[in-house]
């Protein structure tokens, strides 16, 4: 009986090890597209990123976009609970605002 060949999981793109990403590396990590990336730069949102080198390249530190991505998840109240609504208490309504 021939033996069979093992299935080894792919590993992670080079790019996962280097401590600076271009826009399309940072882009795969991230699972956007680099469309994403330039129009999320050009409105100064997204993930830090800056420019590398005499060429002016954009790049972007794989430590920024793990703390970018960390502070995602705290802004979004299905990650942080301190942030659902259905977590706080019920505010008691004023003699003022009763029209009282």
């Amino acid at each position: 009986m021939p033996a069979r060949p093992l299935l080894v999981p792919s590993a992670p793109p080079a790019a996962v090890h280097a401590a600076f990403l271009t826009v399309q590396d940072a882009a795969e990590y991230l699972g956007l597209s680099p469309h994403t990336l330039y129009v999320w730069r050009h409105r100064r949102q997204g993930p830090p990123s800056f420019r590398m080198g005499s060429r002016g390249r954009v790049m972007y530190r794989l430590e920024a976009l793990d703390a970018w991505v960390r502070e995602q998840e705290q802004a979004d109240s299905r990650s942080n609970p301190a942030l659902n609504p259905l977590n706080t208490p019920p505010q008691e309504r004023s003699a003022r605002s009763l029209g009282a």
